[in-house]
């Protein structure tokens, strides 16, 4: 069995040997891959006038729709500038023309200008008008001048060579006038006053309580005091006393210095007192407070100049507003000085100034006060003894013992100390007096 032909053994195993079913099939052939589309660089978009001719595919999203609001909107802005631009193109020649109208009004003014006063009107084209500087002049009225408002008296634009009248001034109140009046009332009250308790009464029944309840005096049957003066030693509180009142009261506070009333020019002084006067009525109820007085109250003498003349006719223009055929209303007067002795006589009489108010040095009980009020902020030390220099001999004013005060606090910062010593307030005193009494000799402070 063993030993049989090689051909009966089992060759269905055998790779290559046909199949036992004896169909031959053909073997397939061997077919490449497919080659790609395309061998290279990437091919770019086709550009020309077919790609230009194609339309895209649109598609109406928000995005869109935004976009398309955005080009109205600069479609819109777009035209407003267009229209912008020809109004322009279409304005420019008016404007050109008015300008040129201007600058002919501007030389017919000529520049510069003087200041003057209408004094009549003669006709519509001609008027009288005169300056500070020069006599009256008959001149004529330019075209374009309002006629309407001018008046005489009003304040007037004057050609500088010819005078004639190219311009009318709208604000007739005098700059010096609107500076002297207190926008911003003082700090100062009555309450940082030490002493003058009958001061302050006095000027309160002839000022305030006049302004505020004029129906007790009516009640009574007297009229009113019209003004005040307060007069004393320099340093003793009058124009302290005035800040309290402009602090404490509601009426306007008019605030003018006697040396501002003497001008440069004939006859502006009267002229500034009877502007003063008459803002005052004009904002009433108001207080005048015009402090040394001795500038332009000093009594009449033959004067030999002018400029004394000058302020002559200044003080009895002031005579003339505190007591003349004008009725003063609501408006009350406060004068102070420390020489009422060279004032005119005239001045102080009853019916001008009804109430004088003196203002005595200090007492010992006013020199505690004062010095509690100077005191009360500073840092002072255990040693400091204020009643030594309260009692002392020297004549102290208010306004001296503050100078001891704030130079007692110079020589403590001086030293780098942050409280006030008794030897502080020593030396100030010294330092105080020595230049109150620096070039007189001390026979007269016996």
């Amino acid at each position: 069995m063993g030993q049989g032909t090689p051909g009966g053994m089992n060759r269905q195993g055998f790779p290559g040997d046909r199949k036992p079913d004896g169909s031959d099939k053909k073997d397939k052939k061997f077919e490449p891959a497919a080659a790609p589309a395309r061998v290279g660089r990437k091919q770019r978009k086709q550009k020309g006038s077919e790609a230009a001719a194609r339309l895209p595919t649109v598609t109406p999203l928000t995005k869109c729709k935004l976009r398309l609001l955005k080009l109205e909107r600069i479609k819109d802005y777009l035209l407003m500038e267009e229209e912008f631009v020809a109004n322009q193109e279409r304005l420019k020649p008016q404007e050109e023309k008015a300008e040129e109208d201007r600058s002919k009004v501007d030389d017919l003014r000529g520049s510069p200008m003087s200041v003057g006063n209408l004094e009549e009107l003669i006709d519509e084209n001609h008027a009288i008008v005169s300056s500070s500087v020069g006599p009256e002049y008959y001149v004529g009225i330019l075209s374009f001048v309002d006629k309407d408002q001018l008046e005489p008296g009003c304040a007037i634009l004057m050609h500088n060579k010819v005078l004639s009248v190219v311009g009318l001034l709208q604000d007739e109140v005098d700059p010096m006038v609107s500076v002297m009046k207190v926008e911003k009332a003082p700090l100062e009250s009555y309450a940082d006053i030490g002493g003058l308790d009958s001061q302050i009464q006095e000027i309160k029944e002839a000022v305030e309580l006049p302004l505020t309840h004029p129906e007790l005096y009516e009640d009574i049957g007297i009229k009113p005091p019209k003004g005040v003066i307060l007069y004393g030693e320099p340093g003793t509180g009058k124009t302290l006393l005035a800040k309290a009142v402009a602090n404490s009261t509601s009426a306007t506070f008019l605030r003018v210095v006697g040396s501002e009333l003497i001008q440069k020019y004939l006859g502006d002084g009267p002229k500034l007192v009877r502007e003063l006067f008459r803002v005052a009525d004009d904002l009433s109820p108001s207080i005048v407070f015009i402090d040394e007085i001795d500038a332009v109250g000093t009594k009449r003498y033959d004067a030999h100049s002018g400029g004394e003349r000058e302020i002559q006719r200044t003080m009895l223009e002031l005579l003339n507003q505190l007591d003349g055929f004008d009725s003063r209303g609501d408006v009350k007067v406060i004068l102070a000085t420390n020489r009422i002795e060279s004032l005119d006589p005239a001045l102080l009489r009853p019916g001008r100034i009804d109430r004088k108010i003196e203002f005595p040095l200090p007492d010992i009980k006013t020199r505690r006060r004062i010095f509690q009020i100077h005191t009360s902020r500073m840092t002072l030390a255990d040693d400091v003894n204020l009643e030594e220099f309260v009692m002392t001999k020297d004549e102290f004013s208010g306004a001296d013992i503050k100078a001891i005060c704030t130079e007692a606090g110079l020589l403590a910062l001086r030293e780098r100390r942050m409280k006030v010593t008794h030897a502080d307030f020593k030396k100030a005193k010294e330092k105080v007096m020595f230049k109150k009494k620096e070039g007189v000799p001390e026979g007269l402070y016996m």
